[in-house]
């Protein structure tokens, strides 16, 4: 496999966000096509969990492992992330865009040589550990910093049995262990369990395709989004969302930013949710929401 041309990060025209020296920084990429309650449900899992300073939406130019169609423009995607991204320690970045490549082992290389005193975590959900193996230099990638994969409805079985989980086994450290997980020398990741977001591209934009509108003034109300709604109506609202197929890439622009509610109680700017609708997620396989590569 042929590597990369090196390139000193001085050099380079991209410029991440600012992190000072002994920050701890998660990382979540994607397309964000578009960005929805599960992003920033993940964010403040991973916050929460394991005590980050910052979590920085990496959106990416496109997913090469897809083919761009039907993809809102990059700036669209910045300023509709920027709305759903309220909480001020999630910060919204294009750096991505200005890096000779667009893979995820180039964007940590380039990370950790232009502020090798910040630690950085990776976060992705488990619909992107499932299929791992198909991103490039995936091995490098957990070498590179540590992970923290986050629970996705109907994901947890196939991420912890794929072949990248089997691969780094004895690197897996208890979830009980997450709040130290980014002081530990790579190869070290965790599963976090927790409240599942059934939000979706996939559901948005074949919303929008059914009410002839564009994805992006297709609105989703708070208590439309099922893990808000009442026993009994989860499971129905789950079974209107289509099927997908893991490793699909859904590029599409945001829904109404209102459908993001945090759903953590030491950030909530909603109501707590009523006892019926914490519960456990029906199966089923919702695009995930960190398409990555």
């Amino acid at each position: 496999m042929r590597q990369p041309t090196l390139v000193h990060p001085a050099r380079l025209k991209a410029r991440p966000p600012y992190a000072a020296p002994g920050q701890t920084i998660g990382l979540l990429g994607g397309s964000f096509n578009p960005p929805h309650a599960a992003h920033r449900l993940i964010s403040e899992a991973a916050l929460k969990r394991l005590g980050l300073d910052k979590v920085w939406w990496i959106v990416s130019p496109g997913n090469p492992l897809k083919r761009r169609v039907h993809a809102a423009p990059l700036a669209e995607r910045m300023q509709l992330a920027r709305a759903v991204a309220t909480n001020p320690h999630i910060v919204v970045t294009d750096f991505e865009a200005d890096l000779p490549t667009p893979y995820t082992a180039s964007t940590l290389a380039f990370l950790k040589a232009r502020s090798p005193l910040v630690r950085f975590v990776w976060i992705m959900g488990a619909d992107n550990l499932a299929n791992f193996e198909r991103w490039e230099r995936w091995r490098e990638i957990f070498t590179m910093v540590p992970v923290v994969v986050v629970d996705r409805p109907g994901w947890r079985l196939k991420a912890l049995a794929s072949k990248a989980a089997r691969a780094f086994a004895r690197s897996r450290r208890p979830e009980a262990d997450a709040a130290t997980l980014p002081q530990m020398p790579p190869p070290a990741w965790t599963f976090l369990t927790g409240p599942l977001s059934h939000a979706s591209s996939t559901a948005i934009r074949n919303r929008a395709k059914a009410n002839h509108q564009p994805a992006a003034r297709t609105a989703q109300k708070p208590d439309s989004v099922p893990w808000r709604k009442a026993k009994g109506e989860a499971a129905e609202a789950a079974a209107e969302m289509p099927p997908s197929r893991p490793g699909d890439f859904h590029p599409e622009p945001l829904t109404d930013p209102d459908l993001i509610l945090s759903h953590h109680p030491a950030r909530a700017t909603a109501r707590r949710l009523p006892p019926s609708a914490e519960r456990r997620a029906p199966t089923g396989e919702p695009v995930g929401p960190n398409q990555r590569r």
